[in-house]
C-alpha cells in the first residue's frame, strides 16, 4: 500500500498493538534446530512488506468484535503461508529483487529457499492446529490448495500470448486473492459469525485481494522501481501476459499486437520503452484500474452487512485508497 496514503496508515495504525503481538508469535515459531531454516525465514520475514493479509485479518476481527488471541496466531499463519508462496514465486520466476533487497533465492540459492518455504507451510499446517476448529483448518488447507493450483495455472500460462481476460483473472483469484479471501473469513469463524455474513467477508477479502493484484499489474508499467522495491518489467521478462498486456493488444493496431505478442512468447524486454509506450496509448493502464475500480467497489459492497465501528471504517478504507496506490 503506498506510503502516501494517510488514511491506510491510520488503518494499520489501528492494529499496531496486534501486529507486535502477531510479530512476537513469528519470532517464536521461526525457531528451529536447523540454523539455515531460521536464517532464510528471519531474512524473508524481517525484509517487511505491506503485511495486508494478516492486516486484513485483524482489522476484520476487530470489526467483528473478536479479541481473543488465536487471531494473533492466525495472523501469523496467513503470514508464514504467504511468505512460504514468495520463497517458492522468486525460485519459479527466477527473481532477483524483492521489497528493495535481494531475493532469498539469489542470497541463498534455490535449494534452500524452496525447502524453507516448505518449513514455513508445515509450521503453518502445525500452527492452525492449535486453533481446534476444524472449519480453521478447512479454510487455510482448502486456501494453500488453490494457490497452489493458480501457481501451476500461471506456469501453464507463461509465454501465452492469447490468454484471455478471464483466464488471467483464474489466476490472479486463485494465486492472490484467495488468501486475502481466506483471511477475511477465519475473522468471521474466529467471531463465530453467521453464515450470511461470513459469506460477505469473504467477497470483501476476495475483491479486495482482486483489486490488490490488478493495481500492481498496472504498476508493472506504470511504477517507480525504487518505490516498489522490485525490477519493472519482470513480468514480461517472465512471459506472464498481464491485463495491461491483455487490454493492450485488443486495442492495439496490428503491428502494436505483433510487438506485444513476440515479447510475451520470448519473455524479451528489448522494446520495453515501446510496450509501455503501447501501453499507455491505448488507454489499457486506465481501463485496467478500472477494472480494479470494480472489485474495490464490489468489496465496498460486501462491508455494508458488517457492524459500524472505526474497524469497519478502516477496512472500507482500504478499498477506497487502494486505487491511489503507486507502490
Amino acid at each position: 500500500m503506498s506510503a502516501n496514503s494517510s488514511s491506510t496508515a491510520a488503518a494499520l495504525a489501528l492494529i499496531a498493538d496486534d501486529m507486535r503481538a502477531m510479530d512476537a508469535v513469528i519470532a517464536r515459531r521461526l525457531k528451529s534446530e536447523v540454523a539455515l531454516v531460521s536464517q532464510v525465514s528471519s531474512y524473508i520475514v524481517a525484509a517487511g512488506g505491506k503485511r495486508l493479509r494478516p492486516a486484513l485479518l485483524l482489522l476484520m476481527c476487530g470489526a467483528l468484535g473478536y479479541s481473543g488471541d488465536q487471531r494473533h496466531n492466525l495472523a501469523a499463519v496467513v503470514e508464514f503461508i504467504h511468505t512460504a508462496t514468495l520463497l517458492h514465486d522468486d525460485v519459479v520466476d527466477e527473481s532477483t529483487l524483492r521489497r528493495g533487497r535481494e531475493t532469498a533465492n539469489e542470497a541463498f540459492g534455490n535449494p534452500a529457499s524452496v525447502l524453507v518455504g516448505d518449513f514455513l507451510y508445515s509450521r503453518a499446517f502445525q500452527m492452525m492446529v492449535d486453533a481446534g476448529d476444524m472449519r480453521v483448518m478447512q479454510t487455510l488447507a482448502e486456501a494453500t490448495n488453490v494457490i497452489a493450483e493458480g501457481e501451476v495455472l500461471q506456469l501453464m500460462n507463461m509465454h501465452d500470448a492469447s490468454l484471455s481476460e478471464e483466464g488471467y483473472l483464474l489466476v490472479i483469484r486463485s494465486k492472490t486473492a484467495k488468501l486475502f479471501e481466506a483471511s477475511a473469513r477465519l475473522a468471521a469463524l474466529l467471531a463465530q459469525s453467521s453464515a450470511a455474513l461470513e459469506a460477505c467477508c469473504a467477497d470483501y477479502g476476495q475483491a479486495l485481494g482482486t483489486a490488490f493484484q490488478v493495481i500492481d499489474d498496472v504498476l508493472d508499467y506504470d511504477g517507480d522501481a525504487l518505490e516498489m522495491g522490485k525490477n519493472l518489467g519482470d513480468d514480461l521478462r517472465e512471459g506472464k501476459a498481464t491485463l495491461p498486456l491483455i487490454i493492450a493488444m485488443q486495442r492495439g493496431t496490428e503491428l502494436q499486437r505483433k510487438t506485444i505478442r513476440e515479447a510475451i512468447e520470448t519473455g524479451g524486454t528489448a522494446q520495453m520503452a515501446e510496450i509501455i509506450s503501447i501501453v499507455h496509448s491505448t488507454g489499457a493502464l486506465t481501463a485496467t484500474r478500472a477494472a480494479a475500480a470494480v472489485e474495490a467497489q464490489r468489496a465496498l459492497d460486501a462491508l455494508q452487512a458488517l457492524p459500524q465501528n472505526i474497524y469497519s471504517d478502516a477496512l472500507r478504507q482500504l478499498a477506497s485508497q487502494l486505487l491511489d496506490r503507486r507502490s
